[in-house]
Parts: C-alpha cells; sequence; structure tokens
C-alpha cells in the first residue's frame, strides 16, 4: 500500500449518445497498470492518507454546438476538480474534442476518486469512444 499507482483506460466499450443534463461516470473498463489494486468499477480507493496526483484525459465525439456546455470533473470523496469546461459554439458539430487536467489532492485512508462528464442541454448525440480516455493517478508522499 505505499507505492499505489492505476492507470486505466476506456477500452470495453464507448459510452455512446450520452443524455444532457445529468451525470455520467466514465467507464473504465481497462487498465495499463494497477499497484496495489486499488482501481476497480471505475473508481481508485486510496490503501493509505497521502498527497495523490491524479490526471484525466477525455475525448468526446460528435460535439453538440446546441449544447450550453461540456464540463468534466474529476470527482473524490472530499470534492470535485474541474478538468475542463467548453462551450462548443462552432460553426458547426466537431468531431472531437479532448479535455485534459491534472491534479494533486489531498486523500484520507479509503478515499475514492472517479471521473464524470456533464453536458449542459442539447442533443443526445456525445459519443465517449473507446481507447480515448485515460484515468491515472499515484501516490506522491
Amino acid at each position: 500500500p505505499s507505492q499505489p499507482a492505476f492507470g486505466a483506460i476506456n477500452n470495453t466499450a464507448g459510452q455512446n449518445n450520452i443524455a444532457p443534463n445529468t451525470y455520467h461516470t466514465i467507464v473504465f473498463g481497462g487498465e495499463f497498470f494497477d499497484q496495489g489494486n486499488d482501481f476497480a468499477s471505475n473508481t481508485f480507493s486510496t490503501p493509505v492518507t497521502g498527497k495523490y496526483q491524479f490526471n484525466v484525459q477525455i475525448r468526446l465525439y460528435q460535439v453538440d454546438t446546441a449544447a450550453a456546455y461540456y464540463q468534466v470533473y474529476l470527482t473524490t470523496s472530499n470534492g470535485s476538480y474541474e478538468v475542463g469546461i467548453i462551450s462548443p459554439k462552432f460553426n458547426s458539430d466537431p468531431e472531437y474534442i479532448t479535455l485534459a487536467g491534472s491534479f494533486l489532492v489531498n486523500m484520507d485512508y479509503l478515499d475514492t476518486a472517479y471521473v464524470r462528464l456533464y453536458q449542459a442541454n442539447g442533443s443526445a448525440q456525445t459519443d465517449l469512444q473507446q481507447s480515448t480516455s485515460i484515468f491515472s493517478g499515484y501516490l506522491v508522499a
């Protein structure tokens, strides 16, 4: 438990036609590695109290210009951190957009961390396709 680290990818299935105006937990069905076996069911659970570095990269496909905004969060037991927000006011629907962020977070024993997506308004057309989004983390101190 003194060196927990994980790297996960959404490689098991795409999340398609995401419904607007609701929070969606991003599915990370595959792992590059899971040192300590602390990542399961899209969620990392801390084996020890400490400072954890989390990294998130989410790629959205079929982005809807009718949406007011898209917002991605790293959600932990101690609060939420905005990975990114975009208001897609383009001339036409972009093929894809990537949002990414990194955070150093204070976590207690058995706290959890996972990633969520929110789309405000618009239609249910946006996809999270396979193998394009990554969630990783490790104990710093």
